[in-house]
C-alpha cells in the first residue's frame, strides 16, 4: 500500500481525479467551488466549458436518438394505418364492381324467363383455362341435372356465351369453353335474317384467343366487325346470346370460305358463370310443340 502511494503515477491519475471532480462540480450553477475556482477561473473555465459542450452533446444526441426512434414508430404505426385503408377502399371497390355483376346477373335472370339461372364461383384458374375444361362450384346438391345428349349453355355475368356444360357432379361442374377443339356452336349475324355459320375451336387459333368459323355460304359473306350471337338452331342454346366479333375473314377458297372470332367473355378476368337450365313447363311444350308437329305430318 505504502509502495502504492508512493508511485507517482498513481498519485498523478488520483490528483487528475480530484482536479476534474473539481471542475466538474464547480460547473454547476451555486456551487460553493465557484468562489474557490475564481482565481484560476482563466485555466478552469475551458475546461468546464468543454465538460459542458460534451454533456450538451451527448445530451443532444439522445434526444435526438429518442425523437428519432418515436418517429420511426409513428411512421409505421402510418403505414399500418395507410394500409388497411387501403385495403378498405380495395375491398369496397370490389363489392362494388360485384353489386354491378349482380345488377346484370338480375337482367340476365329477366332475359331469360324462360330458364332457371344457376350462379356459381370459377373454381379452375389455370394459366391455360382458355383450353382447359373449366372447373365451377355448383352441381347436383344445387339441384342441376344434365341428360344424356344435353347441353347447357354457361354465359357470364354480361350474358356472353362462356361455353357449355359437360359433366354435373355432386358440387361442381366442368364446362367446355369457346376455344377447346371441342367445342362448336351455331351461331348467326345480329341482324334480321343474319346469315348462320359454325364457330368451332381450332388447335391453331386458341392460343391467340379466337375461334374458327365455317359453314360460310359464298353469297352471304359476312364482315369484319359483324357482332355474332347464337342462332338457337338445335335447341342446344338459347337464340341471340352474343358469342363474339369476325375478327377476320378468308375468301381464298370459294369452296370453303372461313373466318375468326374473338369470343367476347374473358376468361382471365371470369370469377362467376351462370348456367342455363331451361325450366320443366318449357321442355315440356318443347315436346307437346314436336308430337304436334309429327302428328300434322302424319296426318298430311
Amino acid at each position: 500500500m505504502k509502495r502504492l502511494l508512493t508511485n507517482k503515477w498513481f498519485l498523478t491519475a488520483v490528483s487528475l481525479l480530484i482536479v476534474l471532480a473539481v471542475i466538474i462540480l464547480g460547473s454547476f450553477p451555486g456551487s460553493p467551488l465557484n468562489n474557490i475556482l475564481k482565481p484560476v477561473g482563466n485555466i478552469v473555465n475551458p475546461v468546464q466549458n468543454a465538460v459542458k459542450s460534451t454533456g450538451n452533446s451527448i445530451s443532444d444526441f439522445w434526444v435526438a436518438l429518442t425523437d428519432g426512434m418515436a418517429i420511426r414508430k409513428q411512421n409505421e404505426e402510418l403505414r399500418a394505418e395507410i394500409a388497411e385503408l387501403q385495403y378498405q377502399l380495395n375491398m369496397r371497390e370490389e363489392a362494388a364492381i360485384r353489386y354491378e355483376e349482380l345488377q346484370e346477373a338480375f337482367h340476365i335472370r329477366e332475359t331469360l324467363s324462360n330458364y332457371d339461372i344457376f350462379g356459381a364461383s370459377v373454381l379452375s384458374r389455370e394459366s391455360d383455362e382458355w383450353f382447359a375444361v373449366i372447373r365451377a362450384g355448383v352441381g347436383m346438391s344445387d339441384g342441376i341435372t344434365l341428360e344424356q345428349g344435353q347441353s347447357l349453355a354457361v354465359v357470364d355475368v354480361r350474358m356472353n356465351i362462356i361455353g357449355r356444360v359437360i359433366e354435373v357432379n355432386e358440387y361442381d361442374s366442368d364446362i367446355l369453353p369457346l376455344l377447346h377443339e371441342g367445342f362448336s356452336i351455331s351461331g348467326k349475324v345480329n341482324a334480321v335474317n343474319g346469315a348462320t355459320f359454325l364457330i368451332r375451336g381450332d388447335a391453331s387459333l386458341k392460343r391467340d384467343g379466337l375461334c374458327l368459323v365455317t359453314g360460310i355460304s359464298p353469297d352471304v359473306i359476312p364482315s369484319v366487325g359483324d357482332e355474332i350471337v347464337t342462332s338457337g338452331d338445335g335447341g342446344l342454346f338459347p337464340q341471340g346470346i352474343p358469342i363474339g366479333v369476325i375478327e377476320s375473314v378468308d375468301t381464298s377458297d370459294e369452296l370453303n370460305i372461313t373466318a375468326t372470332l374473338r369470343p367476347y367473355s374473358d376468361i382471365g378476368d371470369l370469377n362467376d358463370i351462370f348456367i342455363l337450365v331451361p325450366m320443366e313447363d318449357m321442355t315440356e311444350d318443347s315436346a307437346l310443340s314436336g308430337d304436334l308437329n309429327e302428328t300434322q305430318a302424319a296426318g298430311s
